[in-house]
């Protein structure tokens, strides 16, 4: 993998603010299931949230790579963090492709300066990984203010969608019997519901919450995109945002080598550092070959995004082997680590309790396969 000298340089900035901004903090943050917007809000004004955006939006116009490298070095330290900006680029990118000028400029300045963040409304409780067993419904009517959509229905793990700065939740709704298509709901409207948080096995720093949609009217032009497209506007979105998610794990793998190679340097058992001992040494060895594996899977799929090619199996394939990667590390991490890596407050006990969702989140291991197996012509 060779990067040029201005993505390494900008990999140089955001490592040295992770370490020193959140690094210090992501004990104390998972603890306390604690979202530090002021830590967001930094990220934003560091440029971290614009990268993939237009400079007309205030973005770098930069490609998935370059998105790809700071996803990493900030999942590398704290991955509730890493998934917040994950999905907040993911969050924005349906309007900056399927937008309308007047929705681009009402809602993507503040999304790309991170000055906001906004959800990805998808999920359902009876759905999951059936993206078109969507049960949401949006009818149009005559409103006092003109045409407008009223929703019902329910969403469920929806990241970014209740932080102090969320400002709209985009979400799939039936908008006709065999029709699914894409809504922005702001934040606030009337009948718009953001359920307490879930108590989760880990990402604790980052906002997850379930919806609700009790009679929500928004205007007509709040549909996204062509009416009736919804799935597949967020279906396409997902396929980039696997590539982003396997960064995330390639982050959590790093994390794990780093932990790992620090305390096998420093802890002592027979006489000498666990490290020089074979069982310690080789579950070293073993992690960095799985995080430069993963590296080259996930940076070879944005290579390919970013040249216009087709990328949806180079996706999947390194969405699949870094995310089932990092569970491993992780494991393996807390076990270098002994009985210290079973307390909380050790880093590799918080990744470890992180590193499983990277097998769910942006479609399951199964989801993944499936795609691959498809991709490779078998019948469907």
């Amino acid at each position: 993998m060779q990067f040029t000298p201005e993505q390494e340089e900008f990999r140089t900035v955001v490592r040295d603010f992770a370490l020193q901004r959140i690094a210090p903090h992501a004990e104390t943050w998972d603890r306390e299931h604690t979202f530090p917007t002021d830590v967001v809000l930094e990220m934003g004004d560091l440029g971290l949230f614009g990268l993939a955006f237009p400079e007309r939006w205030g973005g770098a116009g930069a490609g998935l790579t370059t998105v790809c490298l700071v996803i990493e070095e900030i999942g590398r330290v704290d991955q509730s963090l890493g998934v917040t900006l994950e999905v907040g680029t993911l969050g924005a990118e349906p309007i900056n492709r399927h937008g309308t000028e007047a929705q681009k400029e009402r809602w993507l300045p503040d999304l790309v300066a991170g000055r906001a963040l906004s959800g990805f409304g998808l999920t359902e409780p009876g759905g999951g990984s059936d993206a078109f067993a969507t049960e949401t419904r949006a009818a149009l009517r005559d409103g006092a203010g003109g045409e407008e959509w009223v929703l019902n229905g329910t969403k469920a793990f929806i990241t970014n969608s209740g932080t102090p700065i969320t400002s709209l939740v985009t979400v799939t709704a039936r908008t006709g019997p065999e029709e699914i298509s894409n809504i922005i709901v702001p934040s606030g409207t009337p009948g718009f519901g953001v359920e307490p948080p879930y108590r989760k096995l880990g990402w604790h720093a980052s906002d997850t919450h379930g919806l609700t949609f009790d009679d929500c009217a928004v205007p007509a032009d709040c549909l996204l995109g062509e009416r009736g497209q919804g799935v597949q506007q967020f279906l396409r979105t997902l396929d980039a945002g696997r590539i982003a998610f396997a960064a995330l794990a390639v982050g959590l793998i790093a994390g794990c080598l780093d932990e790992c190679l620090s305390y096998a340097s420093e802890r002592n058992a027979f006489g000498k550092p666990i490290g020089a001992h074979q069982a310690i040494a080789f579950k070293c060895a073993d992690m960095a070959v799985a995080l430069e594996t993963s590296r080259l899977a996930t940076y070879e799929a944005a290579r390919l995004y970013d040249e216009g090619r087709p990328y949806r199996r180079a996706a999947a394939i390194a969405k699949l082997a870094a995310s089932e990667a990092a569970v491993t590390a992780a494991r393996e991490a807390t076990q270098v680590f002994g009985g210290y890596g079973f307390m909380d407050e050790s880093p590799v006990s918080r990744f470890y309790r992180d590193a499983k969702i990277l097998e769910i989140g942006e479609g399951t291991s199964e989801i993944q396969r499936l795609v691959i197996s498809r991709e490779h012509g078998l019948p469907v």
